[in-house]
């Protein structure tokens, strides 16, 4: 039955009212949050849902792809605590990746909305979490070696802390401050939703959000059943091959097929799961299918709930997009931020004026340090730097711009404060970008000193060290990733390293890829790519080894 439709103008002023609430619940997590992953990086999401779960706004700072993962977990959650369950005060939390967010240390939690006694909805979070436990290691071969897995369990009751569940939690990890203090920080933005959330009933004099759920559901609903319908019938295939481990390569097979309004997105084809940690659960590989396509075919209207239900997501379980228990997932970013590559490549030739080229940060590099400082107290620290985004039919890529994630880089002061790591440099990377019409965004370099005298722990995980971000229409490709060592030793990106005393590493983050034949490219272009430092002479490659400026 299609719900009634009120005026639309006050529709969308109590749209931006809920949207506004998660906003500032948001803004309050930056705020009190004690790690640099959120209160630097964005690494979060913060949505409201209705009574059954459905995501209704959505934060429009944080993860994207994880707003899209809330609605499913929240079903989940309810199936281990019925409705009738719930108390005002309640939290519920859990990191299993095949619940929430795809890897372990992201901790989502949920709380119930009342009003006037009666359970009206819920508040959702997700933020990736300082430590979680485990043993750094990419050698990992099962879940269990990579942190503590929490199954949906209370972490409040009644407004009360449950002190059995926070001294379990605190007692494995090894920044049980940060983590605590990154939790109630979570929980205070539970309190803004919930605060926000009653207000707006009662300012509207609404009951509950039945019937404003049902109109802004039917509204993305039919937006993206509009977007689809533009496009022809048919099936569209694509695939893409990454570094994976070794021994492993990554391949992504593809299809897209359209059928009238709807449109199902199948992996049948893609590498098997490996026995490393580059898995990524259904529910990752669907939430990094459907935003792609969202930003793509709709992109101006609000998402919610409503927005992905004409999108279906499917893969045989057993492979890299869809592991089976207990596959080890940490990295699984190295295999979900690809989907878009291969979501865009399948439907260029339909939609040339809108899709991107291969991103440099599709997958993201991500290196974190660890280690102590001088005065033997132990840091850990994120560093989320940005690649290049790929070019389109009409622009130039954005450089140092995160996609398909939206994390920010942060501040370098914020690290050197919360660590004892110094940044020597942070730069744009000339001749990073593809060439082509469009030219692909730079990547960058960052240079990172070790001034202790304890040698610094090095985790990389990435991509693109052997396989480029790839051109469209003629594009060229991006420059592929590296990190260099001082002494010039090359340092593999998916390694466990070690930085010594007064040792520096530079991190260099892939170039986007071009869009269109480079000898396209307008003279007045070529000119100001020259005269901006944005191009540079290519180094002449060892035998085996990809061109890099």
């Amino acid at each position: 039955m299609t719900p009634p439709v009120s005026d639309p103008v006050m529709l969308e002023v109590r749209w931006d009212r809920l949207a506004a609430a998660t906003d500032e619940a948001a803004s309050v997590m930056l705020r009190t949050a004690f790690s640099t992953i959120i209160r630097e990086s964005n690494d979060y999401t913060v949505v409201l849902m209705d009574r059954q779960g459905r995501t209704m706004a959505e934060s429009r700072a944080g993860i994207p792809g994880f707003a899209a993962l809330m609605s499913s977990l929240t079903v989940l959650v309810l199936d281990r605590f019925p409705a009738q369950d719930w108390q005002d005060g309640d939290c519920v939390i859990t990191n299993d990746p095949w619940i929430a967010t795809g890897h372990l240390p992201d901790i989502a939690m949920i709380t119930p909305i009342f009003h006037r006694d009666a359970l009206v909805g819920y508040a959702g979070t997700a933020a990736h979490s300082p430590d979680i436990g485990g043993t750094p290691t990419l050698g990992a071969t099962e879940l269990i070696s990579e942190g503590l897995l929490i199954p949906p369990l209370r972490l409040y009751r009644a407004g009360r802390v449950e002190h059995g569940v926070r001294d379990l939690l605190l007692a494995n990890v090894r920044l049980p401050d940060q983590l605590w203090g990154d939790l109630e920080a979570q929980a205070a933005a539970h309190a803004v939703c919930r605060r926000r959330a009653r207000e707006f009933l009662d300012d509207f004099g609404e009951p509950d959000f039945a019937g404003f759920a049902a109109e802004v559901h039917a509204m993305t609903d039919a937006a993206m059943r509009a977007a689809i319908r533009e496009l022809p019938d048919g099936v569209y295939r694509a695939s893409v091959d990454a570094d994976g481990v070794e021994g492993h390569p990554t391949h992504i097979e593809c299809a897209v097929t359209v059928r009238g309004d709807r449109i199902a997105i199948d992996y049948g084809g893609t590498s098997a799961q490996v026995p490393f940690s580059t898995n990524s659960t259904l529910n990752y590989t669907r939430a990094y299918s459907v935003y792609p396509l969202k930003i793509l075919l709709d992109p101006a209207t609000r998402t919610n709930w409503g927005s992905y239900q004409a999108i279906s997501v499917s893969a045989p379980a057993g492979t890299i997009v869809n592991p089976t228990f207990p596959a080890p997932v940490v990295a699984r970013h190295l295999t979900g931020h690809l989907l878009s590559c291969a979501i865009y490549r399948a439907l260029a030739p339909v939609l040339p004026d809108r899709v991107i080229a291969d991103s440099g940060g599709a997958p993201a590099l991500r290196v974190r340090f660890a280690g102590v400082d001088d005065a033997g107290r132990p840091f850990a620290q994120m560093l989320f730097a940005n690649a290049g985004m790929g070019a389109s039919r009409e622009k130039d890529g954005l450089s140092t711009t995160a996609f398909p994630t939206n994390s920010g880089s942060g501040s370098v002061e914020a690290l050197e404060v919360a660590s004892p790591l110094r940044f020597v440099r942070k730069e744009l990377r000339p001749g990073s970008g593809g060439r082509g019409r469009r030219r692909g965004g730079l990547g960058q370099d960052v240079e990172v000193h070790n001034p202790t005298s304890s040698p610094v722990q090095m985790v990389l995980l990435g991509d693109r060290e052997h396989h480029p971000a790839l051109g469209l229409a003629g594009g060229e490709p991006g420059a592929t990733a590296r990190a260099v060592l001082d002494t010039g030793e090359r340092v593999p990106l998916k390694s466990i390293s070690r930085l010594a005393p007064g040792a520096s590493v530079v991190i260099s983050f892939a170039g986007g890829a071009g869009f269109g034949a480079p000898q396209d490219r307008e003279p007045d272009l070529v000119v100001a790519d020259q005269v901006g430092g944005y191009v540079a002479p290519v180094v002449t490659a060892e035998p085996g080894e990809e061109p890099q400026p």
